[in-house]
């Protein structure tokens, strides 16, 4: 786990435009990390481990969004805000994706 705040991968944009693709790099990262249960529901992750995540994923994000999420201190939690908020961006990606 050392390193892990290094930037791996293109912060997630404030708009939102490379959400699919971040969302695939931080779950394939988090996962070679053996780090993914952090995001997933009802985990059992240790405040340490868990803390190590958001560190991850603050990073990961644009300013703007660190500071929309500031007081956030659970990478689950953050992690569903910003798909919330990006959610409707996959529909517009995969219908464009489709006619293309």
């Amino acid at each position: 786990m050392t390193n892990i705040e290094n930037r791996k991968f293109i912060a997630l944009d404030i708009s939102g435009k490379n959400h699919l693709s971040w969302v695939l790099d931080v779950k394939l990262y988090l996962s070679a990390k053996k780090l993914r249960h952090t995001i997933d529901e009802d985990n059992a992750a240790s405040n340490e481990v868990r803390a190590t995540v958001l560190i991850f994923l603050r990073h990961h994000t644009d300013d703007g969004l660190k500071y929309e999420y500031l007081t956030v201190e659970n990478p689950l939690e953050l992690w569903q805000n910003l798909n919330d908020m990006f959610e409707h961006l996959k529909a517009v990606v995969l219908t464009k994706a489709l006619n293309d």
